[in-house]
């Protein structure tokens, strides 16, 4: 027999701090025993290609997770700070059914899932960046995802574009370097801001498709950049001229959407130009109760986290450099990217140089993308089965390593559609990460992500060292350095990376488990640990 949803208490009732800044005692709440006790199950590629899921329960029972808010030792350490954005809506003794969850994120996914993938697309059309000042800009994002982003594209675009009329190297320089500063922070802002609507079991999937879609990108700009440069001579202008132009132009529009269509939090939907918003107050009551139930750190004032507004200080982020439980992944996000990159880079100039003109190139940069999605769709379907983060992530340099090896064992003058076939099969890896799990609450993910991205970055330059004019075209030593490496990553630094991770656990377990529940709280109370340096933190491996 289903069970009614009990009745929610008044936003106004929710026991929020007062002004004096105390924290609010949290009285026991009525009986706990209709919440759901099970782990979460992770949304799966699989559930949803073979149709899998099962209804083991009815749709209108209680679906609201136990958590630390029901706890009324506990609780109170959780609470978040008075200045979170969304803190009107919580009330720990809200109750929402499966129907309620289910079509609450199917509007989450039309409202703010498409539009994430859309600005993804759109935003890596120009894919030539200047690393160095990509990576010196990861940090510049102190505005909040919805100020930030649609800003950065903007200008982003107006640099584009202006490329129109670039005329020595000068300015070609002064455009790649604002382009790569406009482009730094963008990926961790928008991983953070899906954050704010999706739970730690639901974000996986949609992280793959926002992934996906980053290729699909790829296989429209290269059609866009064979037809467009068909305009070659058309006013007098060069065929790339045009491609900035009207590539540019179309990137400015979404930006300027993009305004329009990205509210700072779930609870702020509400403007001017939108009266009505997109959610109810029992949608927002429903999407701030279980993302805090999901994961607390993301609002709560013990973890030290930060809202959606606030700036990220020089204390922030000298505390991220010190976090050295995530230098294991600062220095795989340095390695591991390595011995793809240099075919990546090189890519349209290793097939010009093999005999294939610029139109074929770039209809041939093509099929390594379409297999990049399948790969990625693949790592996927594999990582939700296996539960686990290390061996799955490697599986990017053991894909590349035989192909890498390939590349190193053909001849002076290799026939040139094996040489297509090999680097093709070598760029189609697949790839996942897990730096955000391991960084603790908000300010920790946005910063740490930020670093993340910065080492990954600075492999970007390395890896562009690797392939030099001395040993062009077939960059034997090259090769063979990338072959080097990469076995490095897979014999040593991935291994190791994960049995730290599984000792730094055990750790922590031994000492959560010997504790009392008042040990705990006295604990809970009085520590200075925030993010993942908390004893109740377990970090993913």
């Amino acid at each position: 027999m289903a069970t009614e949803p009990t009745t929610n208490r008044s936003a106004s009732s929710s026991p929020v701090d007062d002004d004096s800044g105390k924290r609010p005692v949290v009285s026991v709440h009525e009986a706990a025993s209709n919440l759901v006790d099970e782990e979460e199950q992770q949304v799966n590629f699989s559930d949803i290609l073979f149709r899998k899921r099962k209804r083991l329960f009815d749709p209108d029972t209680i679906a609201t997770k136990r958590s630390v808010f029901d706890d009324p030792v506990l609780a109170q350490h959780y609470w978040p700070k008075k200045d979170y954005e969304n803190i009107h809506r919580l009330d720990p003794s809200a109750r929402w059914t499966y129907r309620e969850e289910r079509a609450l994120v199917r509007k989450i996914d039309w409202k703010i899932m498409l539009l994430a993938a859309i600005l993804l697309t759109d935003f890596n059309l120009g894919n030539s960046v200047f690393r160095l000042a990509f990576l010196c800009a990861e940090l510049l994002t102190q505005l909040g995802p919805d100020r930030w982003i649609p800003t950065e594209i903007c200008l982003w675009s107006v640099v584009s574009l202006s490329q129109f009329w670039l005329t020595d190297r000068t300015s070609f320089l002064v455009c790649r370097a604002l382009l790569g500063v406009l482009q730094g922070g963008f990926i961790p802002d928008l991983i953070l801001y899906l954050s704010y609507f999706y739970t730690k079991t639901e974000l996986p999937i949609r992280l793959a498709l926002f992934w996906m879609s980053s290729y699909l990108c790829s296989i429209t700009a290269s059609f866009l950049a064979f037809g467009i440069l068909r305009l070659d001579g058309v006013a007098g202008k060069a065929g790339w001229r045009w491609l900035f132009l009207i590539e540019g132009g179309i990137t400015l529009l979404v930006g300027v959407a993009t305004f329009f269509n990205m509210p700072p939090s779930p609870t702020q939907t509400k403007t001017w130009f939108r009266p009505k918003g997109w959610f109810t107050e029992r949608e927002e009551v429903i999407m701030v109760n279980r993302i805090l139930r999901d994961d607390p750190t993301k609002a709560t004032t013990l973890s030290g986290d930060m809202h959606n507004r606030e700036g990220l200080s020089l204390r922030r982020l000298w505390t991220a450099i010190c976090d050295y439980d995530l230098w294991p992944l600062y220095i795989l996000g340095l390695t591991s990217g390595i011995p793809d990159g240099p075919p990546s880079t090189y890519l349209t100039l290793l097939l010009r140089d093999i005999g294939f003109n610029t139109f074929q190139t770039n209809l041939l940069t093509i099929p390594y993308q379409v297999l990049g999605i399948i790969t990625m769709f693949l790592i996927t379907l594999l990582s939700e089965h296996v539960g686990e983060r290390t061996f799955v992530a490697m599986l990017e340099n053991l894909w590349t390593l035989p192909f890498l090896v390939a590349l190193y064992a053909l001849p002076s003058e290799p026939n040139q559609w094996v040489f297509f076939v090999i680097v093709t099969g070598l760029l189609s890896y697949p790839y996942t990460g897990w730096c955000s799990r391991n960084a603790g609450g908000v300010s920790g993910r946005i910063v740490n992500a930020s670093l993340y991205n910065m080492f990954t970055q600075a492999s970007s330059v390395i890896g562009s060292q690797i392939y030099v004019a001395s040993d062009a075209p077939r960059y034997k030593r090259g090769n063979r350095i990338l072959i080097i490496i990469c076995c490095v990553n897979l014999g040593i630094l991935y291994p190791g990376t994960k049995a730290y991770y599984f000792w730094r656990n055990r750790q922590r377990d031994t000492i959560w488990k010997r504790m009392t529940v008042e040990e705990r709280d006295h604990y809970l109370r009085t520590t200075k640990d925030v993010g993942n340096r908390r004893l109740d933190f377990r970090f993913a491996h």
